[in-house]
C-alpha cells in the first residue's frame, strides 16, 4: 500500500489513499505509527470519498483510536491530495469532510506548484460543557468550564475547556511549561472521569499579547511536538482570559503555528507549514 509521511511543525502523519475500500485502519495505525518497528508518526490520515465535500479525512491516532479532527493533520492531508491531483482547491479553498464537521483549507503553493503551507477554518470554538463534552455532574451547574479547579497528581490545576472539533482542557501556568511534568500529569487529565470521551490537555505560558508558549498532551498519542487543534485551544483560552489579542503565535517544541480568533461566536483560523518527508510502500507483512 502506497503511503507518504508528512510533518507540520514536527507533528507527523502518514497519509494513505483509502478510496479503494475499507481496511482495519486502527490496526494499521498502530503498526505504521510505531517508531523503530514501523514508519513512525503521530497517527495516520486516510483519504476517502465524500458526498458533501471534495474529499473525506479520517484520523487515527498511534494507539488506534479515531479522532474527530486534527488541525495539523488536515493541512498535511490537503497537501497529499492536492499535490497528487486527488482533489482540487476552488475559490473557497479545499472543502474537507472530517469527523468534526466540514472544514475549508486555503493552500499556499511554492514555485514548483506544490503546497507549502495552508490556512484552515477550524470552526467556531464550542464552550458549552455538554458539547465538549464534560460531565455535567462534575460542574455543579456551571455554564462554562473556565478556570475550573482540577486536582491531579497532588497538583491543583485551573482548566478552561472547549471543543475545536475535538475536546481540550487548557491550563494557563505561572511556572515554565518546560519544567512541568507533563508525562505524569497529562494521562491523568486525559483519562479523568469528568471527560467521557477523554480529552487533549494543553499547558500555556503567555509571553505577550501576540505570543504564547505551549506544550500539548494528545489523546491517543501522549506529548506531541505540535497540534493544530491544541494550538487553537491555547489561543482561544488565552484570549478568553484577556491575555492575547485576535492573532497569536503559538510556540511549540516542534515549531510555530499561528491562530486568529476574533472572539466568542466567531470562527477560528489556523495557519502553518506542510512538508512531505518521504513516501514508500507498506507491504502486507507490515513492513515499509
Amino acid at each position: 500500500m502506497n503511503f507518504a509521511k508528512l510533518q507540520g511543525a514536527g507533528n507527523g502523519y502518514i497519509v494513505l489513499d483509502g478510496r479503494d475500500g475499507g481496511r482495519d485502519w486502527p490496526a494499521l495505525a498502530i503498526a505504521m505509527a510505531r517508531h523503530r518497528l514501523g514508519v513512525g508518526s503521530d497517527g495516520i490520515a486516510v483519504v476517502g470519498p465524500s458526498e458533501c465535500a471534495a474529499v473525506r479525512m479520517r484520523i487515527f491516532n498511534s494507539d488506534g483510536s479515531e479522532s474527530e479532527m486534527s488541525g495539523n493533520g488536515i493541512r498535511l492531508f490537503a497537501k497529499y491530495v492536492l499535490d497528487r491531483g486527488i482533489a482540487r482547491a476552488g475559490e473557497d479553498g479545499l472543502l474537507v469532510e472530517t469527523g468534526g464537521g466540514l472544514r475549508n483549507v486555503w493552500p499556499r503553493f511554492d514555485a514548483a506548484g506544490r503546497m507549502a503551507s495552508a490556512r484552515v477554518a477550524m470552526g467556531i470554538p464550542e464552550l458549552e460543557p455538554a458539547r465538549i463534552p464534560v460531565e455535567a455532574a462534575a460542574l455543579a451547574g456551571a455554564r462554562r468550564v473556565f478556570d475550573f479547579p482540577l486536582e491531579v497528581a497532588g497538583r491543583r490545576l485551573e482548566i478552561t475547556c472547549l471543543a475545536v472539533g475535538n475536546p481540550h482542557a487548557v491550563a494557563i501556568l505561572d511556572e515554565p511549561v518546560d519544567a512541568f511534568p507533563l508525562d505524569e500529569v497529562g494521562p491523568l487529565v486525559m483519562e479523568h472521569p469528568m471527560f467521557p470521551n477523554r480529552i487533549n490537555f494543553e499547558i500555556v505560558n503567555p509571553i505577550d499579547a501576540g505570543r504564547v508558549r505551549a506544550r500539548i498532551f494528545e489523546r491517543g498519542e501522549g506529548e506531541t511536538l505540535a497540534s493544530g487543534t491544541g494550538s487553537t485551544a491555547c489561543a482561544v483560552a488565552s484570549r478568553l482570559h484577556g491575555l492575547v489579542g485576535d492573532e497569536v503565535a503559538i510556540e511549540l517544541r516542534g515549531g510555530e503555528l499561528r491562530v486568529a480568533w476574533a472572539g466568542e461566536g466567531e470562527e477560528a483560523f489556523l495557519e502553518g507549514p506542510a512538508v512531505e518527508v518521504f513516501s514508500g510502500v507498506w507491504s502486507e507483512r507490515g513492513e515499509a
